[in-house]
């Protein structure tokens, strides 16, 4: 038996604190808000599966595989696709209500998804039907102490592995918590950009904790941005389930503009359909579109999406007799603390599962409603892996640069001249801010400055423009007592690596796009990996391989 602290309360964390507990061990979840509170809550899209018989696990994986643009690992696709229909019945065993028709389960169609095959509770709020069941389950364990209201600070690393975590807890102190593992479950980083479908927990504590750990985080530079978030205060998600069903995107003129895009109109790739958006709405004077609905029917509309439904209402809208203006928000981060097939990372001891880790599953463009299967399968596997011995050398993260792309890749960040005040500075790589220049970092600043220079659209010059200013950015105080200054210190750590991985990628894959390279490059088909070593090598950067495809 040992000791196991879970970080966050998403569908990745309760699934690994439940499956832990019930495997003997000793847990502690801590949560930085409540513990329903989670990205997960809020996954409107289902979960994607091959459960049917007219599916195949070899089927999701090819689809898996395209909408990935050449980086997805194809081991842990293989490992998504093939364990996932088990995940979703055990997620049926703890309390989930799939929607069901008169053939059994239902199941919908979306984006970039050869067949229907994704599941839905509660019509459009998967999402929240999986966290309160497995809230409820979590509850039922009594050894499981959950701890809400407080947050990640920084990983403790001893002798080169992780072993537990600095916390603010709700009495306003900062303290060690020891265990013998920590699984990250922390989800992503929405707060990055302006515009986002995420809840305001979602900072990236987990990743920035992880790289300032010295493990290492790969492929941050793709970040993916939801087409179709109603453009109203609070961007509430319109579920790509929602084109699945029929509707249709229009300009301001009511002419479906999709149809000239791409072949797949509005089911192309979420990237794909973001980019022709943001394009009609440069052409409308940055105007949303509209999404157009109407064809559905108000008794579809109802009982399919009633938590959209009430969106509408709430913004004074009736989606069943008029279209409903969108625009794209920052959603899903594909990028993130790298892991092998069993949500272990570089670092001993530390674990990710859910959106705050880098699997490989989902590469360089996630295919819709991965997400929490994703969660779901690398939490059940990293619980398993437990009391396996962590790999070393060949068998681990052990990567061998790309000799013949590497310097491509370093000239592309000594170019940048970032900066990483809270460390030493190395060569020309890396500046550090002049004293009289410093400026603390603000938030609203910040997230300004990456939805125009790292959103949909990038630029060279842009992303250069964007890494000054956040080289003259200071962080707070590591040792704040304030959870608002210790998830700014966050989003400066993070928003410097997006943009470095940004900078060095230059060509344009899945969801990231830069209008100077705006063609792929099959000789760039590798992941940014970044790494901050030691404290006076602040991040080193390396090209990691793509693997090659599997044969479906």
């Amino acid at each position: 038996m040992s000791s196991v602290l879970v970080i966050g309360s998403g569908l990745g964390g309760l699934l690994a604190a439940v499956r832990a507990a019930d495997a003997g061990h000793r847990v502690a979840l801590v949560t930085k808000s409540v513990l329903p509170e989670s990205n997960t809550r809020y996954a409107q899209g289902g979960i994607a599966a091959a459960l049917f018989r007219d599916d195949s696990v070899d089927a999701h994986a090819l689809d898996t595989l395209r909408a990935g643009a050449g980086l997805c690992d194809p081991a842990a696709v293989r490992v998504l696709c093939e364990e996932g229909p088990a995940r979703v019945r055990d997620l049926i065993r703890f309390g989930v209500d799939f929607d069901r028709d008169e053939s059994g389960v239902a199941r919908g169609l979306e984006a970039a998804h050869s067949r229907s095959r994704i599941v839905h509770a509660g019509g459009d709020a998967t999402g929240a039907a999986v966290e309160a069941a497995l809230v409820a389950t979590v509850r039922r364990r009594a050894a499981i102490e959950v701890r809400e209201h407080t947050m990640l600070v920084d990983l403790l690393v001893d002798d080169d592995a992780v072993s537990g975590a600095r916390i603010l807890g709700p009495d306003g102190v900062q303290r060690s918590l020891e265990a013998d593992a920590v699984i990250l479950a922390t989800g992503g980083a929405g707060a990055l950009y302006t515009h986002t479908t995420n809840p305001a927990v979602a900072t990236g504590d987990g990743v920035a904790a992880a790289w300032r750990a010295g493990a290492s985080v790969t492929d941050l530079e793709f970040y993916q941005f939801h087409p179709t978030a109603l453009a109203v205060p609070g961007t509430p998600l319109v579920s790509e389930a929602v084109r699945g069903e029929g509707a249709v995107l229009r300009n301001q003129l009511g002419e479906r503009f999709m149809l000239a895009e791409h072949p797949d109109a509005e089911l192309a790739p979420r990237d794909v359909v973001a980019r022709a958006i943001a394009r009609q709405m440069e052409r409308q004077g940055g105007a949303p579109v509209l999404l157009d609905a109407t064809a559905l029917g108000r008794e579809l509309l109802e009982t399919r999406f009633p938590t959209i439904t009430a969106a509408c209402r709430a913004a004074g809208l009736d989606w069943a007799v008029e279209a409903i203006p969108v625009a794209p928000a920052a959603h899903y981060w594909m990028g993130g603390v790298e892991t092998d097939t069993w949500a272990r990372t570089t670092r001993p001891g530390l674990f990710a599962v859910g959106e705050v880790a880098r699997t490989g599953a989902h590469g360089a463009n996630r295919l819709a409603s991965n997400s929490l299967l994703e969660a779901a399968v690398f939490a059940d596997r990293a619980v398993r892996a437990l009391d396996q011995s962590w790999p070393t050398g060949s068998e681990g993260h052990a990567h061998s640069p790309v000799s013949a792309f590497s310097h491509h890749f370093d000239e592309a960040i000594r170019s940048a001249n970032l900066s990483h005040p809270s460390v030493e500075p190395v060569e020309t790589a890396i500046g550090s801010p002049s004293a009289d220049r410093a400026t603390l970092v603000d938030r609203q600043t910040l997230q300004q400055l990456l939805w125009h220079s790292a959103g949909v659209h990038r630029s060279g010059a842009g992303l250069a423009a964007a890494a000054a200013n956040l080289a003259e950015w200071t962080a707070p105080d590591p040792a704040s007592t304030a959870v608002a200054a210790l998830e700014d210190r966050n989003l400066l750590d993070l928003g410097r690596l997006l943009v470095t991985a940004a900078l060095a990628r230059e060509e344009s894959r899945g969801s990231h796009y830069r209008s100077d390279f705006a063609e792929t490059r099959p000789e760039l088909a590798r992941s940014v990996s970044q790494a901050r070593s030691s404290q006076s090598r602040p991040q080193s950067l390396e090209l990691v391989p793509a693997q090659e495809a599997i044969a479906c």
